[in-house]
Parts: structure tokens; C-alpha cells; sequence
């Protein structure tokens, strides 16, 4: 959320420089979890696995309503929450991966995804100071790619392919039995990669905006100097 974001209510919401607040906390607990959620994969605890991973991804949600609720947005909670977000997912997608559940190219296509946003937000950020809001649609995508990797972590119960191709990388519309969360897995990558285009194209415009502004104000300072 920017500055000056509205609340449910149409109330401006505040934010602060509190770095201790209740939905900061949850965030840092969530990012704690990651390694914890990758030790117990690897060492083949799919259940265990499983359920850190649903519990860190949950609780998303839990920490932006606390922080809307309590009043206490934060410029970190800001920062943190999609952050965290991102950490969450490459390194979901990453170890099932890593455990053969999933092609290669899913991989590349959620890295590079959010390599973009995070690179192209930060330097709209520290440049500009233009920060995209983000959209529910967003979110929709985020809980279907971590409900899809959290159906792969289980790996149960396994569905028959559509076979609709022989294809090895194309899980699900090949004919081999696989995980029911690869269809959540295609789903929220749909969604992403629109929503990906709802970002860029926004914050072309408020780019644009804002290059105007600078413009209108240089020429206004050069008009009144002029005057002078």
C-alpha cells in the first residue's frame, strides 16, 4: 500500500515508522519458516513440509488485516509483506523442484516474474518514489500457486493426466499420473502473468505522470528565475 491508501471505510489510512508492530511480527515470523519449510522437504518430510508451508503462506492474509485493522501500516510492513511474499514463492516452487515434482520451466517463469516486480518496484521506488498498490487479483494468484505447491509438497492424492499430449513437461495434460496442485499451479500462473501486465501498464502511466510533473515544475522554476 502507498501513503494516503484508504481503509475498507474510505478512511485514509496512516502509515508509520513503527518497526514493531503486530503485523511485522507475523511477517518475520513467515520468513523464518522458509528454511525451515526447505530443511523438512529435502530431508523427506512431505507432511511436515506441507503444513509449514501452508501455515507460512496462510498467513499472508493475516498479517495485512492486522496491520488495516490495528492502524498500524507500516513503510516496513510495506516492504516486508511483499517480500516476503516473493521469498515464500521462489522458494516454494523452487523445492519442488528440487524434489522432481515440477518442470523446469514453471521455475523460470515465477523467478523471472518476480524478479521483474521486485527489481522494476524497487527502482520505481528509490528513483520516483512510485509505488504500484497492489490488487486482490494479485493475491488471488499468490493463494493459487502456494495452494498448487502445497498440493505438490503432499503429493497425494495423485490424478490421472488428460493425455492430451506426450509431452513430459506439460504435467497434467500428458498421460502420467500427477498431483491435483498442478492445476491450481497453472491457474495462478495465468493470473500472475495478467496481473504482471496490470503492473507494468499502471506504472507506465504513473511514470509518465510523473516525468510530466518534473517537466511542468523545471519549466516553471526556469520561467520564475527568468522573471527574476
Amino acid at each position: 500500500m502507498a501513503e494516503g491508501q484508504r481503509d475498507g471505510e474510505g478512511i485514509p489510512e496512516q502509515v508509520t515508522s513503527e518497526i514493531f508492530t503486530a503485523a511485522n511480527v507475523v511477517s518475520f515470523v513467515r520468513l523464518c519458516l522458509v528454511p525451515v519449510y526447505l530443511w523438512l522437504l529435502l530431508s523427506g518430510f512431505n507432511l511436515a513440509a506441507t503444513l509449514v508451508f501452508a501455515a507460512a503462506a496462510a498467513s499472508d492474509f493475516i498479517d495485512g488485516q492486522l496491520a488495516r485493522r490495528t492502524h498500524t501500516v507500516s513503510k516496513l510492513g510495506q516492504i516486508l509483506d511483499p517480500a516476503v511474499d516473493r521469498i515464500l514463492m521462489i522458494t516454494g516452487v523452487l523445492g519442488v523442484f528440487l524434489v522432481g515434482r515440477i518442470p523446469l520451466w514453471v521455475i523460470v517463469v515465477v523467478v523471472l516474474r518476480d524478479a521483474y516486480l521486485l527489481i522494476g518496484g524497487a527502482w520505481l521506488l528509490s528513483r520516483y518514489r512510485i509505488r504500484v498498490p497492489v490488487i486482490y487479483p494479485g493475491k488471488f494468484a499468490t493463494t493459487f500457486l502456494f495452494v498448487g505447491f502445497a498440493g505438490l509438497l503432499l503429493n497425494a492424492p495423485l490424478i490421472p493426466g488428460l493425455g492430451w499430449c506426450d509431452i513430459s513437461w506439460l504435467p497434467g495434460f500428458n498421460g502420467a499420473a500427477v498431483s491435483w496442485g498442478i492445476w491450481f499451479i497453472y491457474a495462478g500462473l495465468i493470473l500472475s502473468l495478467g496481473v504482471t501486465i496490470y503492473y507494468t501498464v499502471a506504472a507506465a502511466r504513473a511514470l509518465a505522470a510523473e516525468l510530466r510533473r518534473r517537466k511542468e515544475a523545471a519549466s516553471e522554476s526556469s520561467s520564475a528565475h527568468g522573471d527574476a
